[in-house]
């Protein structure tokens, strides 16, 4: 099936509630099969970042923090968002270094995903820090309560075994870097 096939046409766009850190959009779009005009949600956002940060050891620094969906702490790689104009690089120093006082001189980019392209027009940049050194203390934003980690490729396959790091963008990003889980994968937390 071609694509032209499945793009529905845009209608119109109304802007919805400002959430703070999402914007509600709805668009109409006519379905391209029997078209139908349908509403559908969209929660704009600015792009995210996520960074792998590496210790001189290679063993990974990783944030434990209280998550309101799902009523739990998690443990994940650093991360956030990029402020408006900001670049992503620059928006993952100043997270990695914000967040858990670390720094490094030794950055790759490795690549994006696409978070919900359901609903989320963004999208969630990777990074790797290499030889990273505590060079701050933290430096937390008002909401933001994290315990850091440093964990080593035995402690993360562990955390994902026991269900306290299934983030899938720190997930997205740790595999990146590290050889995680022998495939098939199985969880055995469940």
């Amino acid at each position: 099936m071609k694509d032209s096939n499945l793009i529905w046409k845009h209608v119109k766009s109304e802007q919805g509630d400002d959430l703070g850190i999402l914007q509600v959009r709805f668009d109409w779009l006519e379905h391209p099969r029997s078209k139908k005009v349908m509403k559908r949600l969209v929660l704009e956002s600015v792009d995210w970042i996520n960074v792998v940060a590496l210790t001189e050891q290679r063993e990974s620094i990783m944030v434990k923090q209280y998550r309101f969906g799902i009523s739990q702490c998690t443990v994940e790689t650093p991360g956030g968002m990029v402020d408006f104009g900001e670049e992503p690089l620059i928006a993952a120093k100043r997270e990695l270094l914000e967040e858990t006082g670390y720094s490094s001189e030794n950055w790759s980019y490795l690549g994006a995903v696409e978070p919900n392209p359901a609903f989320h027009p963004h999208l969630c940049h990777h990074f790797l820090a290499e030889n990273c050194l505590r060079t701050s203390d933290p430096d937390l934003g008002a909401g933001e309560e994290i315990e850091i980690s440093i964990l080593n490729q035995d402690q993360l396959k562990a955390a994902m075994n026991d269900g306290s790091l299934r983030h899938v963008l720190a997930l997205s990003a740790l595999t990146r870097v590290f050889s995680l889980w022998d495939l098939p994968f199985t969880n055995q937390a469940i």
